[in-house]
C-alpha cells in the first residue's frame, strides 16, 4: 500500500475511535456554537467603531470562530498521541509494515477533518444568524483556511507530544503557545484597533494568517492576492510542522 492509502486507513481508525465517544462529539459540536452565539451577542455593537469595513459583527466573527476552533483542535491534537504512547499503541504499529510517516500523517489528517467539519457547522449557524461570508467561494476559503490551520498546529502538537511524552508537559506547552498566538491576532477585533507593535508582531503569527485569509471575502477591499499569500503561508507552516512531527517520531523510535 502507498503512504496515502496507509494515511487514510490510520486516519479512519482514529475517526472510528472518536465516533465511540458521544460526549466528546457533543462537546466538539456545542462549544463552537457557544462561542459564536455568545460573542455575536456580547460584542455586536463593537462594529460601531471604525475598522470593521461596514460589515455586521456576526459576518466578521463567524470566520474568526471557525479559525479559533481549528486552532484549538490542532493545538490539542497531541493529547491523542500521548494516549497512544501510554497504551503502547505506537509500539505495536512499529511492528507492522505501516509507513512511519503515515502514522503521523493519519493523526494530522484526522485533526484537520474534524476542524473542517466544525467550521462547516459554524458557517451554517452563522448563516442562520445572518452571516453570508462571501457565499460559496467565501465558504470554500474559510474551510480551506480551517483545514490548513488545524493540520499545521496538529503537526506541531504531535511533534511536541512525541518529544515530551507526558500529558502534563503537553498541556503546559500547548497553553504556553496557544494563548499568546490567540491574542496576537485580529480574531475578535478589527486589526486597525490593535496597537501598532502588535499588528507588526501578528504578521509572524499563523493564526493571524488564517484569520486574514478566512475573513477576506467578508471585508470590503480585500484582494485575492492578499488572501492567496496567507493561504500559501499556512501551507508552508503545515509543511514545516509536519516535518517536525515526522522527525520527532523518528527520534522517539530511536529510543525504543
Amino acid at each position: 500500500m502507498t503512504v496515502v492509502t496507509q494515511t487514510l486507513i490510520l486516519c479512519a481508525r482514529v475517526l472510528r475511535n472518536l465516533s465511540r465517544q458521544p460526549i466528546w462529539i457533543a462537546v466538539m459540536i456545542v462549544q463552537p456554537m457557544f462561542w459564536l452565539l455568545l460573542y455575536s451577542q456580547l460584542f455586536k455593537r463593537i462594529t460601531d467603531l471604525p475598522g470593521f469595513g461596514g460589515v455586521s459583527y456576526v459576518d466578521y466573527l463567524t470566520p474568526g470562530v471557525a479559525i479559533m476552533t481549528a486552532f484549538f483542535s490542532g493545538s490539542w491534537a497531541g493529547m491523542g498521541m500521548i494516549e497512544d504512547l501510554d497504551r503502547g499503541v505506537l509500539e505495536r504499529f512499529l511492528a507492522t509494515p505501516a509507513s512511519r510517516a503515515a502514522i503521523v500523517f493519519g493523526r494530522i489528517l484526522q485533526a484537520a477533518i474534524i476542524a473542517t467539519l466544525q467550521a462547516l457547522l459554524i458557517l451554517l449557524v452563522g448563516l442562520l444568524l445572518g452571516a453570508t461570508n462571501g457565499g460559496v467561494i467565501g465558504w470554500m476559503v474559510i474551510l480551506l483556511a480551517a483545514f490548513l490551520t488545524a493540520a499545521g498546529f496538529a503537526g506541531l502538537s504531535h511533534g511536541i507530544a512525541l518529544r515530551t511524552r507526558q500529558e502534563a508537559s503537553m498541556i503546559a506547552v500547548a497553553q504556553f503557545i496557544s494563548l499568546p498566538l490567540l491574542f496576537f491576532s485580529s480574531l475578535l477585533i478589527a486589526r486597525t484597533l490593535i496597537p501598532d507593535w502588535m499588528q507588526t508582531a501578528s504578521l509572524l503569527n499563523p493564526v493571524e494568517w488564517a484569520v486574514r485569509a478566512a475573513r477576506g471575502e467578508a471585508i470590503p477591499g480585500t484582494d485575492w492576492g492578499e488572501m492567496g499569500t496567507f493561504l500559501l503561508l499556512l501551507a508552508g507552516f503545515l509543511v514545516l510542522t509536519t516535518a517536525f512531527a515526522t522527525r520527532s517520531f523518528r527520534s522517539y523510535q530511536r529510543t525504543l
